[in-house]
């Protein structure tokens, strides 16, 4: 009887709770890692602006629509005087096609220009996609399990103080205490 487990139920939950709180943060912490690396690839797609308007050509530099990282290769289709509709000719402009920045080339400004141009966005690639759904759905999972834990652990502890009152019980009837062992 050396090696008796002691403890038992009480035991038992505080480390199956703990074990579990446990897993799911290191399940957390290798599902967000995989997803935030390019493990599984990007792919480019090409967006076509038509009429951005209120643009200007002058000796500001103009970015071109909303400029983020993860959108590159800018090129300009048509660029057009506001006020007369008159198209003007890239050779007024010089633009950075990673940043979509456009700088006067010349003297001559406008400040009411409209552009058609095209530009490239990287996004994740159809697994990508996929593992990030299931991410979301992860985490979506623990979110609902997890609202589960308190009335979980409240079955437990009135589990456990039942049995503690059964075990009181047993005490007090073998000890001689509120059974009928007396005699009249």
């Amino acid at each position: 009887m050396g090696n008796q487990k002691r403890g038992g139920v009480v035991s038992d939950l505080i480390s199956g709770t703990g074990g579990l709180i446990l897993v799911v943060v290191v399940i957390l912490i290798i599902v967000s890692t995989l997803l935030t690396t390019s493990l599984l690839g990007t792919r480019n797609l090409t967006t076509t602006v038509t009429d951005e308007r209120d643009g200007y050509i002058n000796a500001t530099a103009y970015q071109l629509g909303d400029s983020n990282s993860s959108r590159s290769n800018y090129v300009i289709l048509a660029a057009a005087n506001g006020t007369s509709g008159n198209a003007i000719v890239s050779a007024n402009w010089t633009l950075t096609g990673a940043t979509g920045i456009l700088v006067n080339a010349t003297a001559e400004t406008w400040l009411n220009v409209t552009f058609n141009y095209t530009y490239d966005r990287s996004i994740g690639s159809e697994y990508s996609d996929v593992s990030d759904d299931m991410g979301r759905n992860l985490t979506e999972g623990i979110d609902n399990v997890s609202e589960k834990i308190p009335t979980i652990l409240l079955i437990g502890a009135v589990v456990l103080l039942f049995g503690v009152i059964v075990l009181l019980i047993r005490q007090t009837q073998a000890m001689g205490w509120g059974g009928n062992t007396g005699s009249l």
